[in-house]
């Protein structure tokens, strides 16, 4: 019954994994962006730039899909070079089909990161895509219902 609400894997961040190696396997990538990419509110630095020009350079696609509206996801999108689905819905599956359907990949072929259980992971579980939960990268930027939700979070901060 609880089975979405865990990870398929638990990381620290983004930045550490072997994205050679993953992109054997998947052939897109849908990211949050608030506390898995960057601090919350913040824009794109030159790691988040870097990353996304590393993913691309092995052939994979990128997609963005965020709660956040078209003003705080437009320009990340366009300084790290993605598209982007803005007030997605997380955790309605939509905007990960949506996702998929723009990259032209499938469920077993995409991967999904974000630092959200609630949102991110359920979603993107019931969606079918293989999910990565990363430790947030700034806690402290965290709005308060965020807070809240990550207490409740605790019992499933553990892979599948």
């Amino acid at each position: 019954m609880f089975q979405n609400f865990y990870p398929n894997k638990l990381i620290r961040s983004v930045y550490e994994l072997n994205w050679e190696e993953l992109s054997r396997t998947y052939g897109g990538v849908i990211f949050d962006i608030d506390n898995t990419l960057v601090p919350h509110g913040a824009a794109a630095d030159e790691a988040a730039i870097q990353l996304f020009a590393r993913i691309h350079n092995l052939g994979m696609k990128t997609m963005l899909v965020s709660n956040n509206g078209e003003a705080r996801v437009k320009p990340f999108a366009q300084q790290v070079q993605t598209d982007y689905i803005y007030k997605a819905g997380k955790p309605k599956v939509e905007g990960y089909n949506k996702a998929m359907a723009k990259m032209g990949t499938d469920p077993k072929h995409t991967l999904f990161i974000g630092d959200q259980i609630f949102t991110d992971v359920w979603g993107a579980n019931r969606a079918g895509i293989y999910t990565m939960l990363t430790q947030p990268v700034d806690k402290s930027t965290d709005e308060i219902q965020i807070v809240i939700k990550r207490w409740f979070e605790g019992p499933f901060r553990k892979e599948r």
